[in-house]
């Protein structure tokens, strides 16, 4: 009896496409949809960095390579779940205090935020001690002028001739 090899050859072909199927199919069940992150979550801390290359240019704006690979650093970790002050202390952590567009409040950074409000302060006392000086001194300067005399020739001219118009 002779047997048919199609029926054998026929699963074995259904077989392989079926492993094959699975073959490609697999890495892309194994992945994870990977988050959409907007430009503006992005910026959003971009704008509160500076960039490394281009002194006090914040990062949000800067046209560098190295601030592409800044921001797409910044989405890459946005969408692995960590925090705005996690991808900030990363930055800091690699690249110091500079990036940062407000420099962390501990030790001498604190002059920063005190001097700008003291030298206001001290130069608003300065401006009223001059302007109240300058009020004693006119106030002095009328004080201490004399009134015209008659001695003067020209007062006394001025007020013969308001007599005789009355």
């Amino acid at each position: 009896m002779k047997t048919s090899r199609f029926p054998h050859l026929a699963s074995r072909f259904l077989l392989l496409v079926f492993f094959l199927a699975l073959f490609f199919a697999s890495p892309a069940l194994a992945q994870d949809p990977t988050p959409i992150i907007p430009d503006d979550e992005v910026n959003a801390i971009a704008k509160e960095m500076f960039c490394p290359v281009c002194e006090n240019v914040p990062l949000d704006v800067c046209p560098t390579q190295a601030c592409d690979q800044w921001r797409e650093l910044i989405r890459q970790r946005l969408a692995e779940g960590w925090s705005e002050q996690e991808i900030k202390n990363y930055f800091v952590e690699q690249y110091g205090d500079r990036v940062l567009a407000e420099p962390p409040r501990t030790g001498l950074n604190w002059l920063v935020y005190i001097l700008p409000p003291v030298i206001v302060l001290l130069g608003l006392g300065i401006v009223i001690r001059v302007l109240h000086s300058w009020k004693v001194q006119t106030a002095q300067a009328t004080a201490s002028a004399k009134p015209p005399t008659l001695d003067d020739d020209y007062v006394r001219r001025l007020e013969d001739e308001l007599k005789r118009r009355n």
